[in-house]
């Protein structure tokens, strides 16, 4: 597991991250539209459509991914179209959309989940490493229906407190853990999806004991996604034998020669309900 019971700062390829993600804040905080108390400004778009309940369905629903590279696999596809990539994951019934808006190890940009808004109106989930409140303004202002919030990235005080901030947004938050603690931590933070990743973004190693140990122990009330390591139909099938409700599937679709091809075969699932 990645977390000890005491949390302290992430090394490794996470520390170098959010290293580089705290550069990035005071310019974010110079040009955030803020409104009274700190919130949105008032013109902000509409509540976009919710991740939660596209994820409620009675098969394995799969968030399609976004993602032009990544420290554990390196370059994917540089030049992949964001537009036509996600009419492509619509084609193929993704539930949702993952944008990794991460720009210097992952190349995303907002620019892409700007595209792939336009493109389509299934919920969006912007996937970066979010640890200031202006990075969740951002996130609704370009119509984010969610934003990931890493258990490992955020102090036992920060995470509560940036659930509460996307919540107050009208954001879901995908809370992400590795960990019996950081389960309890994101259940007690109020987390309505978790998302448990089986690659340990710190070392970069993927361990699938970690989901299949976890997974289970997520009240049937709150939504379960299985993420990294997801390829094949025999992939979804043990993520579902789980209790898993939601898969979020990258790399491989990023590959693709037929992305709404091999979608359409993920997307065949029967879930399994928890019993907790």
């Amino acid at each position: 597991m990645q977390a000890s019971s005491e949390w302290v700062p992430p090394t490794g390829t996470l520390g170098r991250i959010l290293e580089e993600t705290r550069r990035r804040i005071p310019s974010l905080e110079m040009t955030s539209p803020w409104g009274s108390g700190g919130e949105v400004a008032i013109d902000a778009p509409a509540a976009p459509p919710s991740l939660k309940v596209a994820l409620m369905r009675d098969t394995v629903a799969v968030i399609a991914e976004l993602k032009r590279r990544s420290p554990s696999k390196g370059s994917l596809n540089e030049d992949l179209d964001p537009q036509a990539l996600s009419e492509a994951f619509e084609r193929g019934g993704a539930a949702a959309i993952s944008v990794l808006t991460e720009p210097a190890f992952f190349g995303g940009s907002l620019q892409d989940m700007a595209a792939a808004r336009r493109a389509v109106r299934l919920p969006i989930l912007k996937k970066d490493f979010h640890i200031h409140r202006s990075q969740l303004v951002e996130a609704r202002i370009k119509k984010a229906s969610a934003v990931l919030l890493i258990a490992r990235a955020l102090s036992p005080r920060e995470l509560p407190e940036l659930v509460r901030r996307a919540r107050s947004l009208h954001l879901e938050a995908v809370v992400e853990v590795r960990s019996e603690r950081e389960l309890e931590r994101a259940l007690e933070a109020g987390a309505e999806i978790v998302g448990v990743n089986s690659r340990d973004l710190e070392t970069l190693e993927v361990d699938e004991n970690v989901p299949r140990a976890l997974i289970p122990k997520v009240p049937p009330s709150i939504i379960a996604i299985w993420e990294s390591g997801v390829e094949s139909v025999d992939d979804v099938r043990r993520a579902a034998d789980c209790g898993a409700d939601a898969v979020l599937v990258g790399t491989v679709l990023s590959r693709a020669a037929d992305p709404a091809l091999l979608l359409h075969s993920l997307t065949k699932v029967q879930r399994q309900p928890r019993r907790g």
